[in-house]
């Protein structure tokens, strides 16, 4: 039977996850189908306890994850569907290159060899070095064609261009946005370099402390937020409708703020639409247990 497209690849609802002194609680995210999802904050957010979550990696103390409408992360067709780019490459170091397809395919019944192959030629990956001898770029690119030679239709990466050049960067870029010409295709993507996500990402998760700071549109983040920036006192009747202030040693500060809460402030102010690294770093330092409300 072929699978049925839905509008949404991966519902994850009231995720509760507790792992020593952190936990994930509360967590809301929708990735919908035919979009690159970005899923940014912090080191320590949650990202790759998120992520290893929705493929049922890791166990959940409550709530669910539904994967293609009806989908859960343990059932083997659902499994058929993802192709994963984690921080390690999920094949031995002794392993032979060129051999680590004959291991892989074992695990899919749609997995094509000659596309694996031909992917780790695209990529320039020697197939008769050992993954072991393999460098960060080369190893990231393994695991690309691992991830693409069952012809998936989502594609979950954690943290896959940390330590890569920004010629290998590129090319991660390029794979991702080739991948989603299909619109059936979806990809999640976890980073912590926000700027990648720019002129990739549709969607935004941001992270922080474990739970969702903001959930929407790219577009829509730089739309509604802005960052002010001024000197001396923090006028402290805008302090409600500020996130994440931060002061220098020099007397300076800063905050985020809603795009239409401009007019709390004075004329001796700069205001600028905020990036997604602002966005980012002020909602990752706002402590108020209000912040859900505000960044709705």
């Amino acid at each position: 039977m072929e699978p049925t497209l839905t509008d949404t690849a991966i519902a994850v609802r009231s995720l509760h996850r507790r792992q020593g002194t952190f936990a994930l609680h509360d967590v809301d995210v929708t990735v919908p189908t035919g979009l690159v999802t970005g899923l940014v904050g912090p080191n320590g957010a949650g990202k790759t306890t998120l992520v290893k979550s929705i493929l049922g990696l890791v166990g959940t103390d409550s709530g669910s994850v539904g994967l293609f409408g009806t989908g859960t992360p343990q059932d083997a067709a659902v499994r058929e569907r993802i192709g994963v780019v984690l921080d390690q490459v999920s094949a031995a170091p002794e392993w032979k290159v060129g051999a680590v397809g004959r291991y892989a395919g074992l695990l899919y019944e749609r997995w094509d060899d000659r596309r694996f192959r031909d992917l780790l030629d695209r990529y320039d990956v020697p197939a008769g070095n050992r993954v072991g001898g393999l460098s960060r770029g080369q190893t990231v690119k393994l695991s690309l064609a691992m991830a693409l030679a069952h012809d998936p239709e989502l594609l979950v990466l954690d943290e896959p261009s940390s330590g890569l050049d920004p010629v290998a960067r590129r090319e991660l870029a390029d794979t991702i946005r080739e991948f989603v010409l299909d619109p059936g295709h979806t990809v999640l993507f976890s980073t912590h370099i926000t700027e990648e996500l720019d002129d990739l990402a549709d969607h935004l998760v941001v992270l922080a402390g474990g739970t969702v700071a903001y959930e929407g549109a790219v577009d829509e983040l730089h739309e509604r937020f802005a960052v002010v920036r001024g000197a001396g006192p923090f006028p402290e009747v805008a302090r409600p409708s500020t996130i994440g202030v931060r002061h220098d040693t020099t007397g300076r500060w800063e905050g985020l703020i809603r795009s239409d809460d401009t007019a709390w402030f004075g004329p001796d102010v700069v205001i600028d639409q905020a990036t997604t690294d602002d966005v980012v770093v002020h909602l990752a330092g706002d402590t108020r247990s209000t912040r859900k409300e505000i960044t709705a």
